[in-house]
């Protein structure tokens, strides 16, 4: 029994220096560097490039729809703007063509209706080879975007150097259930520390779904690695938004963060898809962070231990958990030092990041915890396991429609300033 508690005890206090290193790191490269070239805006000069936004859509809520397509119809982008709709072969055809006629005259909006499903990605690529703007812009069907993202994402992209871009992503839904509230502070963190301490060193690792911006001359240069991408030589087709912005990493490009680009997504509410979602992510995040590995040297030091933190960070801590509890199983003994070190890292942590957004409401986040311990560790385990496995897991199930989509989803600013939120590396 010595050896489980030596074990458990030693796995928690390497993951507590480890964590706490990387963790300090992050808070410290999300904060503006003052006179750096990296972080300074772009200055704005000559016409507006053209973007395309495409929104690929899969049996979505009409009501879901017709939300995004109204925030698209509304930004105040000075160029030109064209909107492809891509129905990838929706069962609820008949509900969604209602809102696409909504938009019918509007001569900025054309509709793509494929016969079959065929997948997210094939859907972006069959709108991508039919339309023609300078960049490309990505927008899931449950997400809504702020009037002003076109123009701020497509000010970040004159930096011909920068391949991709995102917004900051907030839960539309975020007052509907206790877990809702949750995944808008997990949104929170990934966005204002992990994306923004990457884009201090302009390579954020996933330029996620519900908003991100292609360069198209990039994009077109990756579109046929991007298509055919397999993983032990079966397709894989999940996982896009990574997987695209490895490669563009991959291309030399930069991929950049901005943090006042505020992006409203649709969010799980119920436990079940909320943990199908996440095994989806998991496999994604394996598989291309295999991919990745070769580019670290490339990179900054940062981006290495960023990878060591989000991967073998988890390792320690399921290692420590397991044997505390074969401890506790066989021996009847609690492993108090296991405990008490995850309980104070978790309240040092939510309180520091209470501090940083200015929002108590964070404090709350410490129920993350023990989701983290006893479902999403070991569903990363299964993850890990089944790599190979490519089913969508959420495909079948129809998106359940939260009341604030239904009374109009209005995007906004999640209470903390710009400057506040992290480094303009991107």
């Amino acid at each position: 029994m010595y050896l489980l508690d030596t074990t458990s005890t030693a796995a928690i206090a390497i993951y507590a220096l480890l964590s706490t290193a990387y963790k300090s790191m992050q808070v410290l490269y999300t904060r503006p560097r003052n006179g750096s070239v990296v972080s300074a805006a772009p200055v704005e000069t000559g016409p507006r490039p053209a973007v395309d936004v495409i929104v690929p859509c899969f049996n979505e809520d009409p009501r879901i729809l017709s939300a995004c397509l109204a925030s698209i119809a509304d930004q105040d982008y000075a160029g030109e703007l064209r909107v492809y709709v891509v129905d990838d072969g929706s069962r609820n055809r008949d509900a969604i063509v209602r809102v696409h006629d909504a938009y019918a005259r509007d001569p900025r909006f054309s509709f793509i209706l494929l016969p079959e499903n065929v997948g997210k990605r094939k859907a972006q690529i069959a709108a991508i080879r039919q339309s023609s703007g300078d960049l490309v812009l990505n927008v899931d069907s449950d997400s809504t975007v702020a009037s002003d993202v076109v123009t701020k994402l497509a000010l970040k992209m004159q930096n011909p150097r920068v391949g991709a871009v995102m917004g900051q992503l907030i839960a539309s839904n975020r007052a509907d259930t206790w877990l809702t509230r949750l995944i808008d502070m997990e949104y929170w963190l990934a966005c204002n520390e992990e994306r923004a301490a990457q884009a201090r060193f302009g390579a954020v690792m996933c330029c996620c779904g519900p908003s991100a911006m292609y360069r198209r001359s990039a994009l077109l240069s990756l579109l046929d690695q991007y298509e055919t991408q397999l993983f032990r030589g079966r397709p894989s087709d999940f996982g896009e938004d990574r997987h695209l912005t490895i490669l563009m990493l991959k291309a030399g490009f930069r991929t950049e963060y901005v943090p006042d680009a505020i992006v409203a997504t649709v969010v799980p509410d119920t436990l079940g898809s909320y943990l199908r979602q996440q095994l989806r992510w998991a496999r994604s995040t394996f598989r291309d962070t295999f991919l990745a590995l070769h580019l670290l040297p490339g990179l900054d030091r940062y981006l290495t231990l960023d990878v060591i933190g989000q991967n073998v960070g988890p390792l320690l801590l399921a290692v420590s958990v397991v044997a505390g509890l074969a401890q506790f199983m066989l021996t009847a003994t609690v492993p108090w030092w296991t405990v008490l070190m995850i309980a104070s890292m978790t309240m040092i942590r939510c309180s520091v990041v209470a501090f940083r957004a200015r929002q108590l409401r964070f404090l709350g986040f410490a129920l993350h915890t023990p989701i983290n311990i006893f479902l999403l560790l070991p569903l990363k385990a299964y993850a890990l396991c089944t790599l190979s496995n490519s089913d969508w897991l959420s495909r079948g199930f129809a998106p359940n429609v939260p009341d604030s989509v239904q009374k109009q989803i209005a995007v906004q600013s999640p209470g903390l300033a710009a400057s506040d939120c992290t480094s303009r590396g991107e």
